[in-house]
């Protein structure tokens, strides 16, 4: 029965990394004729009433004053950070190269729980963290490729999505999910209606519709590695989220003109092993007491698509 229920949370998981790897496809397809900040404010702007639904159903009694001001504030500013680096790369970038880098998450989760969740990292993860850095450094390869703003926006993104990781982590259940979804979607509203003033291009009605299409996406796929997570073993389900580079390379090839050069197959490769490797000692106990990885949910925050963690606190398990 276990064996099945697994399987069933990987199978869902698969679905759901397929369904974010479209999400960001559209962002690219629009992307290349609209700002990259103007694509995130509409998406986002669309995609509130159905996030609005969602937080309608939050039971816990409270307002939107945070208990925690400082660290609800640094989650605010990351997660904005997170979202807008990995709109602008995704726009700017080759599917596959943006994913290798965000694939840094994890290792950078391993890093910062250090500090942050006073987590133990023993030799063996520690070495899985130097190895997967230095397979972003294949990826990125400096000297032999000119380094961009869509490089140092994928950095970025992947540096904020593990901070924010970190934080929730650390707040716990301290906050409320209200808090930590409509504080950032306020600063993210704030952040990418700013940017309109500074570049903006009148959006053609079929593509503000393919920004509904984003918003949607989002939430279906968070949705689906929700039920993925209650029907496996986080240590089976997340290592899925890797599956994404798989869709990147097919939606790159088909519909980009991109091709998965060798560089960035090989340091893929070696970010992958790292980060799977990471998530099997954690799964085994030993010195991971909070098991940081595995209990983050990787995935570069956007306000379409929300942390799974968050939305699975407001939509509870039926009993």
């Amino acid at each position: 029965m276990e064996a099945a229920s697994n399987v069933r949370g990987a199978a869902l998981a698969l679905l759901a990394m397929g369904i974010y790897a479209t999400h960001d496809a559209v962002i690219k397809v629009l992307g290349a004729q609209y700002p990259a900040l103007q694509v995130l404010f509409f998406s986002s702007l669309l995609s509130f009433p159905l996030v609005m639904v969602i937080i309608m159903r939050d039971p816990t009694p409270g307002t939107l004053r945070p208990a925690n001001p400082g660290w609800v504030a640094v989650r605010t500013v990351v997660g904005v950070i997170a979202g807008m680096g990995s709109f602008f790369a995704f726009s700017q970038l080759p599917l596959a190269q943006v994913y290798s880098i965000l694939f840094a998450a994890p290792l950078l989760v391993t890093i910062l729980s250090i500090p942050l969740l006073g987590e133990k990292v023993g030799p063996h993860r520690w070495a899985a963290v130097v190895i997967g850095l230095l397979g972003v450094l294949v990826v990125l390869r400096p000297g032999a490729q000119s380094l961009g703003w869509g490089h140092l926006a994928a950095l970025a993104s992947a540096i904020a999505s593990a901070t924010t990781a970190v934080i929730l982590r650390k707040l716990g259940r301290s906050e409320r999910p209200l808090v930590l979804l409509m504080w950032p979607m306020l600063g993210n509203f704030l952040a990418t209606g700013a940017s309109l003033t500074i570049g903006y291009r009148p959006m053609e009605l079929p593509h503000l519709a393919l920004a509904g299409v984003i918003a949607c996406l989002g939430l279906v796929a968070g949705f689906l590695l929700i039920l993925a997570y209650r029907a496996g073993e986080a240590a089976i389900v997340a290592p899925m989220q890797y599956s994404q580079i798989l869709w990147a390379t097919a939606y790159g090839w088909i519909f980009f003109d991109e091709v998965l050069d060798l560089p960035t197959f090989a340091g893929a490769t070696i970010i992958i092993a790292s980060g799977i490797y990471i998530v099997w000692r954690e799964g085994r106990g030993g010195n991971s007491a909070n098991r940081p990885v595995i209990a983050s949910r990787i995935r570069a925050e956007t306000v379409t698509a929300p942390r799974t963690s968050l939305l699975q606190r407001i939509w509870p398990p039926r009993p």
